[in-house]
Order: structure tokens, then sequence, then C-alpha cells
């Protein structure tokens, strides 16, 4: 929706109009039904401030209220449905079924709508267009598959098999970050329970001499004078700060595109989100090409798949290239992101014709080195981890125990 501003002239006065409409046209029409009189000027305008504010405040409240499906709960009504199916039973009566028994309300809610879209007339794959934000975009392909190939309970089960291979790696990646998370954490905050309580108690030592105090000890004075005046105020804006991200890192592409460019240059994490986003891809990639799916709709859904903005940007010219005749092999290393004996694989697979199980070891691949970092992640964090507790009882020992030399020699000194 635009917004335009419209000059008018009614009963000899002129006024001005901002209106909301598709197009000129419409708003043309709005104005003589509100208003009537003689349109003398219209032009696009930026919406008034009011609508602004509405706007953002309506973009918070759905932030904050959106419903999720949780992945668990979708893989096993896919399977459900797939088992149902191939035993004979109507998808009308199945989609209820499942849903009646489904514990996630969103997905329940989502099941129902489908069942009675097809009720009345409409496809499965149309019904499930409606829901491809909380589906995903795989699902609605595969669903689409299974009504071409008319084998709707094997294109179900392929689904389910990916979906539970990204949920397993998900998984991993979350049991894997979860020991050096809960160090962190533990660190932190034993760290300001010390700032917080011993602290202040060698303050009031210190401030008995009137001495000059070193670097690390009124480092140490500082930050037990920010959390105990302006504590809550820091957490406030700590979460203020993380919620504003998120908001953005969703709503505004600009801003996701810049946050995804950088993350893909800090050290482990670059790696983690390369393997794991190109093994996702070559995964759904793959198996969509195993099942008979042309390679520009694969890749478009293979694609989709992909949450890194920055590596999403580099693969959609992989279609654009295949579009526009070039091999798939030349379009893959136009990407940049593919090392040479991958395009040495995939360039054999294409030349040999066959390129699903060529992809199929290009997935198994990447999987591995997934896989590899997960399983080796606490070596690679041991040595940051070790770093950080260095310099925090560094800096807690320094300052504290050097006025105390200092006062000791002082002391002798007299």
């Amino acid at each position: 929706m635009k917004y335009f501003q419209l000059d008018i002239l009614s009963k000899g006065k002129k006024e001005s109009i901002v209106l909301k409409a598709e197009n000129k046209e419409e708003a043309l029409n709005l104005a003589k039904l509100k208003k009537g009189g003689i349109i003398i000027k219209i032009q696009e305008t930026s919406p008034p401030l009011e609508d602004r504010i509405k706007d953002i405040q309506d973009k918070i409240f759905s932030f904050l209220k959106e419903k999720k499906v949780k992945q668990d709960s979708l893989i096993a009504a896919i399977r459900q449905l797939a088992v149902m199916t191939n035993a004979g039973i109507p998808i009308y009566d199945a989609l209820q079924e499942i849903a009646n028994s489904s514990m996630d309300n969103a997905l329940r809610d989502i099941l129902k709508q489908v069942a009675e879209d097809i009720n009345s007339g409409i496809s499965l794959s149309e019904s499930i267009e409606n829901f491809k934000y909380q589906l995903g975009s795989l699902t609605v392909t595969m669903v689409k598959l299974g009504e071409q190939t008319g084998n709707m309970p094997e294109a179900l089960m392929t689904l389910a098999n990916i979906l539970e291979e990204i949920r397993e790696n998900i998984l991993k990646f979350k049991k894997a970050i979860r020991y050096p998370l809960i160090t962190l954490s533990a660190m932190a905050i034993a760290f300001v329970v010390l700032i917080m309580f011993v602290v202040p108690k060698f303050k009031s030592i210190f401030e008995r001499f009137n001495a000059e105090l070193p670097v690390p000890t009124k480092i140490l004075l500082w930050l037990e004078h920010s959390f105990s005046t302006y504590g809550l105020q820091i957490l406030i804006g700590i979460a203020i700060v993380v919620f504003t991200i998120m908001y953005f890192y969703k709503n505004n592409e600009n801003f996701k595109y810049q946050i995804d460019k950088y993350l893909l240059k800090i050290y482990l994490i670059k790696d983690i989100i390369y393997y794991a986003t190109l093994s996702r891809f070559t995964l759904v990639f793959t198996e969509l090409v195993s099942s008979g799916i042309p390679v520009a709709e694969a890749l478009d859904s293979a694609v989709a798949m992909v949450d890194n903005s920055y590596i999403k940007e580099k693969l959609d010219m992989v279609k654009v290239y295949v579009e526009r005749g070039v091999s798939l092999t030349e379009a893959f290393k136009e990407t940049e992101l593919f090392e040479n004996m991958i395009i040495q694989m995939i360039g054999a697979g294409e030349t040999s014709g066959q390129m699903d199980s060529m992809m199929r070891k290009v997935s198994d691949y990447y999987r591995m080195k997934f896989n590899y970092i997960l399983d080796n992640m606490s070596s690679y964090l041991e040595p940051i981890l070790l770093t950080i507790i260095a310099a925090l009882i560094l800096l807690l020992a320094l300052g504290i125990f050097l006025p105390m030399w200092d006062m000791a020699k002082a002391v002798k000194a007299r």
C-alpha cells in the first residue's frame, strides 16, 4: 500500500488530505467518495508519523506474539501423513486426525485450515503455499512433487528424512556449544559476585591511605561502582540492545545482510556457518534433483533453506547462470564458495550424467566437515576460555594485591 497527498477544491475552499491506496486511480476514487469536489493535484508521499508509529508497533507485537511450528512436531506430522496416505486414508481425514492429536497449537491450526481448504476443493499444494513461512518452502516443493508424480507418501517421507537430518545438525550444534556457554555464564556470575561483594571490602581499606591506586584497581573500583549504582539500568540496556538487534535482524534485510557478512569473518563461527549452510544446501538440492525436480526449481527450494543472507546471495547467482545456459559446474564455480575439489567432483558428475550421485558425495563431504568441527568444538574453544579466565583472574589479583603491596611498603618505611 502507498500513501498519496491530494489537494482538493471543495465549496470554494482548498484542503489537503492523505489517503492510503494501491495506486493513484484508487486514491482518486477514494477521494471522490469521501470529499467530492475538484482534485487539483495528487502525488505520492511518505506515511504520516502516526501511521509509521502504528506500523512499528504492529511489527513489534507480531514479533513478540509470533507462533512458530516446532520442528519435532512438523516432522512427526509429515511422517504420520505419509503413513496414512500410503494406507489409502483420504488426505482430509488424515489431516483432521493428525491435527486433533498434535500438541503444537500453531501446527494444529495450520493443519485444520489446510483440511478445510481441501474440503472446499483447493489442492494440498495450493493450501500449503499459504503457510510457506511457517512450514518452509521445502515442504511446499515436496508436496507439489508428490502431486505431480502421484506418489505423495514417498515425497512426504523424503521430506521428513531431510528435515530430520537438518534437525539433527541443529541439535548437534546446540550440544556442542552448551559446555562453552555454561562455562562463560559461570565465569560471568562469579566475576560479578566478586566485584559486588569482595571489592567493596577492600575499597574502604584503600580509601584510608589516600594513595595513588594502580590501573587494575581503578578498573575494579569503576566496575563495582557501575554495577552497584547502575546495575538495573545496565541489565535493561543490554536487554533493549539484544531485542533491537534481533528485531532489525529479522525485519531489515540490509541490517541482516551486514550482520551475516560480518559473522563470516569471526574465528570458528565462520567455519560453523559455512559448513552448516553448504551441508544443508547440498543435502536439499541433492534430494530434490534425485526425486526428479528440475534443476532450476531444486535450486530455488535449496537456496530458500539458506539462512545466511551473504551466502544466499552468492547461491542465488547459480540459478541465474543456469537459466542463461551456463553449466552447473561453471555456475557453482562463479560463486567462489566451493573448493576446487568440489568443483571438479560436480564437473565429473555433470559430464558422466551422474549428477545426483556425485552431489550426494559432495553433501556427505560437507556433512563430515561440519560434524568434525562440532566434535572438536571443545579443543577449538579451550584456548579462548583459558585466555578469558586468565585475564579475569589477573585483573582481580593485580587490582587487589598491588595496592596492598604498596601499603605494606609504606608501613615498613614508617
